[in-house]
Order: C-alpha cells, then structure tokens, then sequence
C-alpha cells in the first residue's frame, strides 16, 4: 500500500473550484503536499506531467490547481485559478514539461513537482487516483530518497545529530514500520511510519531536538 490520502478534502476543504476531481482537486493536493514538506521560501517550481496529465493539464486546470496548492490555498480559495500568475507575481519561477514518456511511478496521472531555493531542493512524485484521492509515492528531500510505502501518518525528521534511540523511547509501540534513518554530513534523516496519530505532546518533544519535522 502506498502513502495515500483518501481525498483532498481530508486536507484542506469540503469544495473545489475546478473540473476536474482527479485533475484539479487531485493536483491541488498534490501540490499541498509538497508546500507542506518543503517549508521553506520557493524560488523555482518545476512541474513534470506524465501520460494523462501531460495530455489533459491545460484544459482540466492541473496548471493552476498544482500551483495553488504550492502556495498554500484552500480548494476553495478564490485565488485558485490565478495562481501561476501570483506565483510569478511573488518573484517565484515556475515551468510547466510535458513529459512523452511512462509515468516512472506507474500511474498514468503523474505529476513530479520540484520546489527549489538557494539552499534546499524537494521533489515529489505524486499521483491523482481519483475522486480527489491522490498517493504521494516517492520523496527526493536534497537528494535524499524516500518512498513512503504505507498509509499515513508518516513523520519525516532532520536533526543535526543522532536521535533515532530517543525517536524509539517517544513512539514505542506506535510504529506500523521499522523507522528508517539515514545520515548524511552533518545531520541525520528519519521516517518513521505510525499507527496512529502522534499525540501533541510527542510532536513538540521531537521538534524540540530536531531541525525540522514534517508531519503527514
């Protein structure tokens, strides 16, 4: 099973302003996503389209319904449909490809997003299944891979120093997956795949010895 949402509305609202439920509402997700995961000043976004995306994004408003979501709006935001132009508006570079080849995460709506500042990369391949439900099925967080294999709640922690014995000690029982820890100079990158919502408590211990944490 892969890191899904069962809708849209299971993040940021109850209505949509758009055609399309896996084009538009699906993208606005997607797009939320990466705001979410990235947390930091954009620069640059790039958005690659694969197979039905590629095909149908101008009409369908996948355009500005992925960037509206970069940007942090609602579905139901009024702004949605001028998005790409108050991205451009904000100094913030945006490039839309369309992509000839197969969907290299194998699902004909694809879209990979890459959201970039002078100091941090992130890219996302992300998938419109339907009905607004989207699959975010694989991370590149400054060239650090993660494939988010199970369903949500799904933490990503960064720490300048090694944390994962005391990651064990909050969570104990709470992890659906073994916690994954990569290190790389000068600081440490953990997944860690739950079974349940992490309590309040739990979330401010971590982020009071990490550098950053991301909370899916």
């Amino acid at each position: 099973m892969t890191n899904q949402y069962r809708s849209v509305f299971d993040i940021i609202g109850p209505i949509m302003i758009g055609p399309s439920s896996s084009h538009t509402a699906g993208a606005v997700a997607i797009g939320h996503v990466a705001n979410r995961l990235f947390h930091a000043p954009i620069q640059k976004v790039i958005v690659r389209y694969y197979e039905s995306f590629a095909q149908t994004h101008q009409g369908h408003g996948t355009d500005y319904a992925i960037i509206s979501g970069v940007l942090g709006f609602d579905p139901a935001d009024q702004r949605v449909p001028m998005a790409v132009d108050l991205a451009r508006r904000q100094g913030i570079e945006v490039e839309f490809i369309e992509d000839p080849g197969d969907s290299p995460v194998n699902h004909p709506n694809t879209a990979e997003l890459t959201l970039i500042n002078s100091q941090k990369s992130l890219t996302i391949w992300g998938c419109s299944i339907g009905g607004g439900t989207i699959e975010i099925r694989k991370v590149d967080l400054n060239g650090i891979i993660f494939q988010p294999d199970g369903p949500l709640p799904i933490i990503f922690v960064e720490a300048d120093q090694e944390i994962g014995t005391a990651l064990d000690h909050i969570f104990k029982d709470n992890y659906r997956d073994e916690r994954i820890s990569v290190r790389v100079p000068g600081r440490f990158l953990y997944k860690l795949e739950l079974l349940d919502k992490p309590y309040p408590e739990q979330v401010e211990q971590v982020r009071g010895m990490s550098k950053d944490m991301i909370v899916l």
